[in-house]
């Protein structure tokens, strides 16, 4: 009851839950810890029926707790504390007043850290080496859960977790400070990390009947394949052996080895794409490899995941994994669904508006239009690419006149494309080479093609180089928002290093800043619904788009709103502008 009567003046506390699954969405409460003072900290188990550990009765703490969980007024800290939100919420309690969480400002200092787990910051941090989860759960096959934990190991770990984080907080907020990351953190992470647990929770329903008929569809395909590549190569053999795979296209078949590696040669995916290029047998491989995998990671993997309560599938999406501060996805992975190939697209179709009483809803997606060429042109400020927007014209067809020299009415699809695809190796950072691989001609063709881009372009000539420098001499560079990204090997005696440095160099404010913006247009956006308490619902972000499930008589003012809010999220020296597309599916023609 030390936190009960109005919590005897604490102003904040670092919080934790322990549950049963690493899934927020199917985990059960096992208890919480808290911490308001430094090497002082308590856990309270909590009693379900379902538990077979010792515990208070759930409802007698939330009855004691609930007002200070949801009291905005006093601060709440915790590691990923996105993941305490969803538990929480599930267990009727809304955690208001989170205000740090170490795992984002931990990311935010040093971004190419792979790890960012409690265990690595509070040993990196504060020399303290933590008790590990392993040690109390176990792992494989003999992994226990939580709740049979005995109470006193649990109550160990649980203290250690939250005073860990209370004494990370100030050490974490002066480093945030000093790197001029305070803004970016409070105004966008933070709050997004609320915005991503809303979107987590909704989930994304599924058209069960829909993903059966394209995975019985793309079995027959995949069975019809393998005979065709077997019947090729003159014997059967296990195409998803590398070894077999190398020895009939290599030995049997004399193509030309590409590329050597320790266990003989290489068949990767480039190699057989430079292959498939004169010769069928890889193209065959290629398209057997692609229909494979969308069919065990999405076609029959799916359904396996939709939560049994809420009848959707519920992503996770990871805000401290990428250099620039794209966000990323997992179980599932919505972000990787291919979208170059019919049936990639496809996969698509089967993400529907859940049920809304004797109708489904729509679904609404809004995609930001090159977004990244338009923030190439802020930073640049080439009067040409920032004609090209402030007119509205289409980027890559006036690209194509540039570079032909010939009027819009005369630009081919070719020549649309090759215009398109120069625009986008610019802002990669890609070289002659890379170029002349994507546009099928020669390096010194792609040369002169990358040297009149930028004599007409020239102030993304001088940008880039520009930006190149500052590279080298300071070792980051930074986003419209103050994001940094580190190139530790700009300055590297091995070329192979320093060069895809500098292709990053190049690339991640760019990139970094595209993923600024949209962070902004989602909190604005889900602020917006929650005030105007819309029943539409945002489910997804891929990249530069964001899908929504909404009522169909909410989606004309929802269009309004999403418009508005992606458009005006940031002032550059260009126009942002944001497609919207609406259907009964998320499939696009």
């Amino acid at each position: 009851h030390r936190i009960d009567r109005s919590g005897l003046g604490i102003k904040a506390f670092s919080f934790d839950t322990e549950t049963t699954s690493i899934d927020p969405m199917r985990a059960a409460l096992v208890g919480m810890s808290f911490c308001w003072e430094p090497f002082t900290a308590y856990y309270l188990p909590v009693a379900l029926p379902a538990h077979q550990g010792p515990g208070l009765s759930l409802e007698e703490v939330l009855r004691v707790l609930k007002s200070i969980l949801e009291d905005n007024k006093i601060a709440k800290y915790g590691q990923n504390i996105k993941y305490d939100e969803i538990v929480m919420a599930r267990h009727g309690v809304c955690l208001a007043g989170v205000t740090f969480d170490t795992m984002i400002a931990s990311y935010l200092i040093d971004p190419i850290k792979r790890n960012h787990n409690l265990d690595d910051i509070s040993l990196e941090y504060l020399n303290v080496q933590k008790i590990t989860t392993e040690s109390l759960i176990g792992k494989g096959a003999k992994q226990i859960t939580m709740d049979a934990v005995p109470l006193e190991q649990i109550t160990a770990y649980a203290c250690e977790d939250a005073d860990c984080v209370m004494r990370l907080v100030p050490v974490l907020k002066k480093k945030v400070e000093e790197l001029g990351l305070k803004e970016l953190y409070e105004k966008v992470e933070m709050p997004l990390s609320g915005v991503l647990a809303a979107i987590e929770k909704n989930g994304v329903a599924l058209d069960l009947d829909f993903l059966k008929e394209l995975s019985d569809k793309a079995g027959k395909e995949i069975d019809a394949l393998v005979k065709e590549i077997h019947a090729d190569a003159g014997s059967e053999f296990n195409l998803d052996s590398p070894k077999q795979l190398a020895d009939v296209l290599f030995v049997q078949k004399k193509l030309p080895a590409l590329k050597k590696i320790k266990t003989g040669y290489s068949t990767d995916a480039s190699v057989l794409e430079k292959l498939a290029v004169s010769h069928e047998l890889p193209r065959k491989i290629l398209e057997y490899r692609e229909r494979a995998k969308l069919k065990s990671t999405y076609l029959d993997a799916l359904p396996e995941m939709v939560n049994p309560e809420t009848h959707c599938v519920h992503t996770s999406f990871n805000q401290t994994t990428t250099d620039t501060g794209r966000l990323s996805s997992s179980d599932p992975n919505l972000q990787n669904i291919p979208i170059k190939t019919e049936m990639g697209r496809l996969v698509r179709k089967a993400f529907v508006a859940r049920p809304r009483g004797k109708r489904r809803g729509k679904i609404l997606s809004a995609d930001y239009s090159q977004i990244e060429l338009r923030v190439l042109a802020h930073f640049s400020g080439d009067p040409g690419l920032t004609q090209a927007f402030a007119e509205d014209r289409d980027i890559h067809t006036f690209t194509a006149t540039l570079l032909y020299g010939v009027n819009e009415k005369e630009v081919t699809r070719e020549m649309r494309n090759a215009a398109k695809t120069i625009n986008f190796s610019i802002v990669y950072g890609k070289t002659s080479y890379g170029l002349s691989q994507d546009l099928n001609m020669s390096i010194p063709e792609a040369d002169q093609f990358i040297k009149n881009y930028f004599a007409r372009y020239p102030g993304i000539k001088e940008f880039l180089d520009s930006q190149k420098e500052k590279a080298k001499k300071d070792g980051f560079l930074t986003t419209l928002l103050g994001r940094r990204s580190y190139f530790p090997n700009i300055n590297a005696s091995n070329m192979q290093l320093r060069q895809y440095a500098e292709r990053s160099a190049i690339n991640a404010p760019i990139q970094g800043s595209a993923a600024d913006l949209i962070k902004i247009a989602m909190i604005a956006i889900q602020r917006r619904l929650e005030k105007e308490q819309s029943e539409s619902l945002m489910i997804m972000q891929v990249h530069d788009e964001l899908v929504f499930d909404a009522p169909s008589g909410e989606i004309d003012q929802l269009e309004v709103l999403v418009r508005k809010e992606m458009e005006g999220a940031y002032k550059l020296k260009v126009p942002l502008k944001a497609d919207v597309t609406v259907g009964e599916t998320w499939y696009k023609n």
